[in-house]
């Protein structure tokens, strides 16, 4: 799918260029669910799409009683996935805002994300939601051969994900986010497992990424020449490895994959690597993602600094 031109303005919204979300995220913000059904139940055979539209969803749903309505009137797989959705933001919220509710919320979700696995077993939706709550209650999985650090973490939930999709996007970040330090991680574990699970993945595979998520994860400005890593070989190798084997893949996606994008686009940046960012930076059109972005500045400037050194236009200009 194509982005589209920049025309002088970004657009933030996590729909991107599906049209068909954005507009089924209008009747879920004016309280109606039919087009929503219809949406997700298009995705039923495409995993990532689904984990995609369902999230986004969710995201609008959550603040009205939309998710319960539906479930109420509707037995469908469809109903109970962005109720388990709406209900993992909700848990999620409430816990990192120290909310008296947390503990209740975290087991009506997890109650949910079970309902939403036995209507559809063959979905790993709704284990990616469980699984992002996975740092509220602390699962230690002994880690499998091969990671130096051996991390401990939510491994046989992950690997039930993968037993359903192996290659499941949402699955593999929401996975390695349990290993940050600011869920009590740590920075060689987060590259560790990053490391681990990029390999596993085809060169084609926008897991190939994952280490530059945790490469921003890890940043500390208070570091010296914290900005330069990206110009190290490793990280430089990297990000021109995907750009040459994932971007070509890009321009055959449902909907433009913004959020991988960004984080490419930001690496080759860093690491001066200013013709390829500029072929990425235009793969995104005028779409934008808060991160990496905002880890770095204000997001809207970070981008616009980075589109100017490659040499494109940004927002205000003439």
């Amino acid at each position: 799918m194509a982005a589209g031109l920049f025309e002088g303005q970004f657009v933030w919204h996590p729909a991107a260029d599906d049209r068909r979300l954005a507009s089924v995220c209008v009747d879920v913000r004016a309280g109606r669910y039919l087009s929503a059904y219809e949406a997700l139940a298009e995705t039923r055979g495409d995993f990532g799409l689904r984990a995609h539209r369902s999230l986004v969803l969710a995201s609008e749903a959550a603040d009205s009683d939309l998710a319960e309505r539906w479930l109420a009137e509707d037995p469908a797989p469809e109903a109970a996935l962005l109720w388990a959705r709406v209900a993992v933001l909700r848990a999620l919220r409430a816990a990192d805002g120290g909310d008296d509710r947390a503990e209740a919320l975290e087991r009506i979700a997890l109650a949910a994300c079970d309902r939403a696995a036995t209507v559809a077993p063959a979905d790993p939706t709704p284990w990616a939601a469980k699984l992002a709550m996975a740092r509220l209650h602390d699962l230690r999985d002994p880690a499998p051969h091969g990671l130096l650090t051996a991390p401990p973490g939510p491994w046989q939930l992950f690997s039930h994900i993968l037993s359903l999709d192996p290659y499941h996007r949402e699955g593999h970040h929401r996975f390695l986010t349990f290993f940050f330090a600011r869920h009590g991680g740590s920075v060689n574990a987060a590259w560790d497992v990053a490391a681990f699970l990029s390999q596993r993945a085809p060169a084609s595979s926008p897991l190939r990424l994952l280490p530059l998520v945790a490469l921003v994860e890890s940043y500390n400005p208070s570091q010296l020449l914290a900005d330069r890593v990206w110009e190290q070989p490793q990280w430089r190798s990297t990000a021109l490895a995907i750009y040459q084997n994932w971007l070509p893949h890009v321009t055959g996606y449902r909907f433009t994959p913004v959020l991988d994008l960004a984080y490419l686009a930001h690496a080759l940046f860093m690491a001066q690597r200013e013709f390829e960012a500029r072929a990425v930076l235009m793969a995104m059109g005028p779409y934008a993602s808060r991160m990496p972005w905002s880890v770095f500045g204000e997001p809207e400037e970070q981008l616009s600094r980075a589109r100017r050194a490659c040499g494109l236009p940004v927002p205000g200009a003439d």
